[in-house]
């Protein structure tokens, strides 16, 4: 499990090193993600298996933090509850924030979804 969580943060801390030292505009966590994805690819393709099973030690450290993920969202709830009036003065935005991004994101699914099921549905190029 140690060994599992290295990996994690030590992906985290690559992606917030080029984040910060390239002033690359994408925050470092998801530079860190993209980073072990594309490690898990190429493991999973020389190996042939899926390195993220369970029953290694980056499955199972990530299974940990997985069920343990509603902890994390509780410093979030109580900066919230401190600063409710200041949700309550700018709640018009706040509002209009959470349905814009919403929709957004759902636009960009289908696209996504779309983009995907085209070029599965037309094979493997000759």
């Amino acid at each position: 499990m140690l060994q599992g969580f290295f990996i994690l943060l030590a992906c985290q801390l690559v992606g917030e090193s080029i984040s910060r030292g390239l002033h690359v505009p994408i925050p470092g966590p998801v530079l860190g993600i993209m980073l072990l994805l594309l490690l898990l690819g190429v493991r999973g393709w020389q190996t042939g298996e899926d390195p993220a099973r369970q029953d290694t030690a980056l499955g199972f450290a990530s299974d940990g933090l997985l069920r343990n993920l509603g902890l994390l969202f509780v410093p979030a709830g109580v900066g919230i509850v401190q600063s409710f009036h200041l949700v309550l003065s700018n709640g018009v935005a706040v509002i209009v924030a959470l349905i814009g991004s919403s929709l957004i994101t759902m636009v960009v699914t289908v696209f996504v979804f779309r983009l995907v099921s085209r070029a599965v549905s037309a094979g493997p190029a000759a």
